[in-house]
């Protein structure tokens, strides 16, 4: 089976709509996963036959579709089986909850940094702070070497930690990454709004960096949130 992950942070109008009109379509195409719509984007991971899945992605390029959908960029990994009971397609206040309402993620985008260039930072053994935004259970599954967690047990306690992080982190290359860079979108621009100078996100999160550089400077496996568990460096579901 195959499962594909995407967001994109953009102004949704009619989030309601939008749920309905997906709904009908994924459970034509017998889908599972979770969908989360709000005004402020998409979130969502499925999973399926091939088949269903470019049905799907085909859909999502429609012209009654809004635009920002035309272009979301698929994360995608392989099953024996769909690793979700059910389809759930809902919508929320945030697609990623972090309760900071002045945060605009679609207009306070931070720098990106990509899989390769953050393998090649860590190659040469260069100044930076890899920064975890995860919740305490995932970093436990596995992490980047070195890496730095605050103790959240959720995301939205992300954000009280950082604002005991020492005077000095201010002034260093700081690199967020969670699984798939969704919470990066909202955690990086937070701490620049912080005072934090040098603040990048890795794009595509953990799961772009296994696909595009393999398991270098890694370690452990990368926790998914369905039954898969967690996934290997191949993005193969755990033994």
């Amino acid at each position: 089976m195959l499962n594909v992950a995407t967001y994109r942070f953009f102004n949704l109008d009619n989030p309601e709509a939008l749920a309905q009109t997906l709904r009908q379509y994924l459970k034509s195409l017998e889908l599972k996963g979770t969908v989360l719509l709000a005004q402020e984007g998409i979130n969502l991971f499925l999973a399926g036959s091939p088949e269903a899945i470019k049905t799907f992605r085909e859909i999502m390029c429609q012209p009654e579709m809004p635009t920002a959908l035309h272009d979301l960029d698929y994360k995608e990994s392989w099953s024996e089986t769909i690793p979700f009971k059910r389809l759930k397609v809902k919508v929320k206040p945030e697609i990623v909850t972090f309760r900071q309402p002045s945060l605009s993620p679609a207009q306070q985008r931070a720098p990106g940094v990509t899989p390769y260039t953050l393998k090649a930072w860590l190659d040469a053994s260069d100044d930076v702070i890899l920064l975890d935004t995860r919740n305490t259970f995932e970093f436990k599954h596995g992490a980047f070497e070195k890496s730095v967690h605050l103790g959240n047990d959720d995301f939205c306690a992300f954000a009280e930690a950082v604002k005991v992080l020492p005077e000095d982190w201010k002034h260093k290359r700081i690199v967020t990454f969670c699984t798939g860079g969704i919470r990066c979108e909202k955690a990086a621009p937070f701490m620049r709004h912080q005072g934090f100078e040098d603040v990048y996100q890795l794009e595509g999160g953990i799961l772009r960096y296994f696909e595009q550089v393999g398991h270098q400077h890694y370690e452990g496996e990368c926790f998914v949130f369905d039954d898969r568990v967690a996934v290997d460096e191949e993005l193969q579901p755990r033994a």
